[in-house]
């Protein structure tokens, strides 16, 4: 049901409802348009008023989203986002948070802020708009730049291996983990989707092309002519196939994934491996395809499993205290106890 009350009527509303007066202004062809087109089309669907809706950002390009929606929205310190997102949720657990980051912006100076809300896994939608550079600041190398990339901050190529997201928000504890890309719109809106029904932290790396900076940096992936043999969409409780005439697999032997041609040496689509979303086991070797040469990039969604979330824990702790040691107060804990007077 798409409505909202207002005035005691209720209102259909539309993708044009949730999009501000603001004028967008990202480059040209800059993938954060499909991505905010996504997000504001999937919107009505959630049947939530835009009163307790709230967009939290950080800094960087992709952190001007809450500008451009028609929402409650706060665009924070550099890599706080996700830290504000928390505080905000466990103040007011109705409202219906979401964060927008960019690669530098949630895994370099928000990194720390980042795994420690996934561990704690609040009721919140984390997106990480993933372009492989610093676009607002023209050009510098970020934590998910490939080893040797040549930016103005790396003249001569960086010298550190780049952070897998997904590796890191499963490792961190993410209940929820998923890929999705700018130039597929239908899958990006249902990985969405399913990381805003999803009871936890749902967090989203979605590849973005920054097409200034960065140009073509995912274009292996969203090109028509390279995509078939080089994704790997996941689907719970179907086999792990891919290429362009859906004839190679991913099979497990042991613990080492290996690709299979259904074409050759009696290989057949039973010898694949059927996804299982609950498995972090399966979802950390996934995570790992695209590290090895020659695997496919895996989209959609990795890992969800039901956990308890943050602020419901915390409001039971709460209550409980409360019936045991009655209600506190602020004056006789500030002069009691492990206190003292300077003069």
């Amino acid at each position: 049901m798409e409505t909202e009350s207002t005035n005691g009527t209720q209102v259909k509303l539309t993708a044009k409802d949730y999009a501000s007066d603001q004028d967008v202004r990202w480059c040209p062809g800059c993938g954060d348009y499909s991505i905010l087109a996504q997000v504001q089309r999937i919107m009505p669907s959630f049947n939530l008023t835009r009163e307790k809706t709230v967009f939290v950002a950080g800094i960087g390009c992709s952190s001007r989203f809450p500008y451009y929606m028609n929402t409650y929205g706060f665009h924070g310190i550099h890599g706080r986002a996700s830290s504000i997102a928390s505080g905000l949720k466990m103040a007011r657990p109705d409202l219906d948070v979401w964060v927008t980051s960019g690669d530098g912006d949630l895994l370099s100076i928000g990194g720390n802020h980042f795994i420690h809300t996934l561990r704690r896994n609040l009721d919140i939608v984390i997106m990480m708009f993933n372009n492989k550079i610093y676009g607002l600041t023209k050009g510098q190398y970020s934590p998910t730049s490939e080893h040797g990339k040549v930016t103005k901050s790396s003249p001569f190529g960086t010298l550190e291996e780049p952070f897998n997201p997904l590796t890191l928000a499963l490792s961190s504890g993410g209940s929820f983990v998923a890929r999705a890309m700018d130039r597929d719109a239908k899958h990006m809106q249902d990985t969405i989707s399913k990381g805003h029904n999803h009871k936890g932290t749902a967090f989203i790396e979605i590849f973005q092309n920054c097409n200034i900076y960065n140009d073509g940096a995912h274009f292996l992936y969203t090109e028509k002519e390279t995509k078939p043999d080089n994704t790997l969409f996941v689907e719970n409780g179907k086999p792990l196939i891919f290429g362009e005439h859906k004839d190679k697999g991913i099979k497990l032997n042991g613990f080492r994934p290996e690709i299979i041609n259904f074409n050759e040496d009696g290989n057949s689509i039973n010898d694949v491996i059927v996804y299982d979303e609950t498995s972090k086991e399966l979802a950390m070797i996934v995570a790992q395809l695209s590290d090895f040469e020659g695997f496919p990039m895996p989209f959609g969604v990795l890992y969800k499993v039901n956990k308890p979330v943050y602020e419901e824990q915390m409001e039971l702790q709460l209550e409980d205290s409360v019936k045991k040691l009655g209600k506190g107060s602020l004056e006789k804990l500030l002069f009691e106890g492990s206190t003292w007077e300077i003069k």
